[in-house]
């Protein structure tokens, strides 16, 4: 089969590689037919080599049609049409059954401490081959695919591995009540997403900041204030003055570590990548590079006794905190990679209907053939060509 695969910084491409097999009675293969890019592959694709190999097979967001399945697997058969979480979970152990799937215990990467294995993403998470490809097996096929009806477009089901949720987790995280406020930092995929939930769920005042001109026009088109970063010097005056004075109910922290405007995390950043991979793994997990700006800044807009929801991702492991100024301002702060299978009987009906609340239908910018995965990577790290949500399509 054809598949995208990591061969060093900046550079993925489109090899020939073995078809995938059952392994387990609980695995399944499905044929791809969509398959996203998500903003975390391109911490692969510019930042995490050293916990990746050559080879690796990247992608979380796929779609398809079920080929075969193991003999454990009996909710979903060949011909069925199934999303598939990015996280891979069991569904029966203690974690998964307190809804937080992406801590799955079966599957957690003990190797690394950490949470649930996760498709396409590195050696930290269980370096299981993704879904960027034409075929995929699934690990945990018993409890992960997501049936999804036949007619309408990949398009509006493709979310739900893993856009949707995360987004959806981030409002609810955040605490977000009817007639509230709520300011989201970071207008890529998930923070757009995260705008659209909010008002979906009555947010009174939605508030978003960003940099790129672009992606303020596309929040702004359905009713977000948006704020263009490089407009002001006072940003918490000026957001406070939109608050009452006091700073939103809740922020939203969708930037993580592809923050802008940091030249020391970006320098640190690819320093990194110049050293031996042993090396230059401790200096990412331990050393505190991120570019923390953003995090800083939603402890700073947020008012008292608000909420912080950070789904952006962050790497470093002893990154400062301003504990002081969070317990001074007794501010709730709540993070983590989406829990998928949780939140699907919620965003289940609001893909299924006739209506399109949540705007998925024309969500990407672009559907590009498997064989352009480089172009495509390029092209969303660089921010080119309109490039906001890319679809990949076997």
């Amino acid at each position: 089969m054809r598949a995208v695969a990591w061969h060093g910084t900046a550079d993925v491409r489109v090899d020939t590689v073995p078809d995938p097999t059952l392994q387990e009675p609980t695995d399944a293969i499905v044929r791809i037919t969509s398959t996203g890019i998500c903003g975390s592959d391109l911490h692969l694709y510019t930042v995490l080599g050293p916990f990746i190999d050559e080879g690796d097979i990247l992608g979380h967001e796929p779609m398809g049609i079920v080929e075969a399945v193991g003999a454990d697997v009996h909710h979903i058969a060949p011909g069925d049409r199934v999303v598939i979480p990015f996280n891979i979970s069991c569904g029966h152990c203690y974690m998964c059954d307190t809804g937080l799937q992406s801590q799955c215990e079966t599957t957690q990467v003990h190797d690394h401490h950490t949470g649930a294995a996760l498709l396409g993403y590195t050696k930290l998470y269980g370096q299981v081959p993704g879904g960027q490809a034409e075929l995929l097996r699934v690990p945990q096929a018993h409890y992960g695919p997501i049936k999804v009806p036949e007619g309408p477009p990949d398009d509006r089901f493709l979310y739900l591995s893993d856009v949707l949720p995360t987004a959806w987790q981030a409002v609810q995280y955040a605490g977000v009540q009817p007639g509230g406020s709520v300011l989201v930092l970071g207008l890529g995929p998930i923070g757009e997403m995260c705008t659209r939930v909010a008002q979906h769920l009555g947010a009174e005042q939605v508030i978003a900041v960003d940099l790129v001109p672009e992606r303020l026009a596309r929040a702004g088109a359905h009713g977000v204030k948006t704020i263009n970063l490089d407009e002001h010097d006072d940003l918490p005056g000026f957001v406070r003055e939109l608050t009452a004075g006091r700073g939103p109910d809740a922020v939203i922290d969708a930037v993580g570590m592809e923050a802008h405007g940091s030249p020391i995390g970006a320098l640190a950043h690819r320093l990194a990548q110049l050293l031996p991979d042993a090396v230059a793994a401790k200096m990412v997990e331990k050393a505190g590079i991120d570019r923390l700006a953003a995090l800083h800044l939603g402890i700073e807009l947020v008012r008292r006794g608000g909420t912080l929801s950070v789904s952006g991702v962050y790497g470093g492991a002893v990154s400062p905190m301003p504990l002081l100024q969070m317990f001074d301002k007794q501010i709730q702060l709540r993070m983590g990679q989406a829990n998928v299978r949780r939140w699907i009987d919620d965003l289940l009906p609001l893909v299924t209907g006739d209506e399109d609340p949540l705007g998925v239908d024309d969500f990407a910018t672009h559907h590009l053939p498997l064989d352009q995965a480089p172009h495509a990577y390029e092209i969303f790290q660089r921010k080119q060509d309109g490039a906001f949500k890319i679809l990949l399509q076997p």
